[in-house]
């Protein structure tokens, strides 16, 4: 499959690229290859493999969650500007 200029300008487009004319020569003949390779790809049989959604077997590899104080709040509690039955107090945002 061939690439035309018209292939070279909107690819170009899409990518936000200002290309000069010498680079889009040059990008042609790379374009042109890109292409080809996509329709080797596209002639594998794939048939037997199996559809994946990443390339590694990991599965929700998360920890548990652990409840951990990150402070006493009866230290830090009293240094608040504002508290109300043992709860800190902030402004009303919205």
């Amino acid at each position: 499959m061939p690439a035309n200029p018209f292939d070279i300008e909107k690819v170009a487009t899409l990518a936000r690229l200002k290309l000069t004319e010498d680079e889009k020569i040059r990008l042609g003949g790379q374009f042109e290859r890109i292409l080809e390779y996509i329709d080797q790809l596209d002639r594998l049989d794939t048939q037997a493999v199996e559809p994946t959604t990443h390339v590694l077997p990991l599965q929700n590899v998360f920890r548990e969650d652990e409840l951990k104080k990150n402070f006493p709040d009866a230290e830090y509690l009293p240094l608040a500007p504002r508290q109300d039955k043992g709860h800190y107090e902030v402004p009303q945002i919205i």
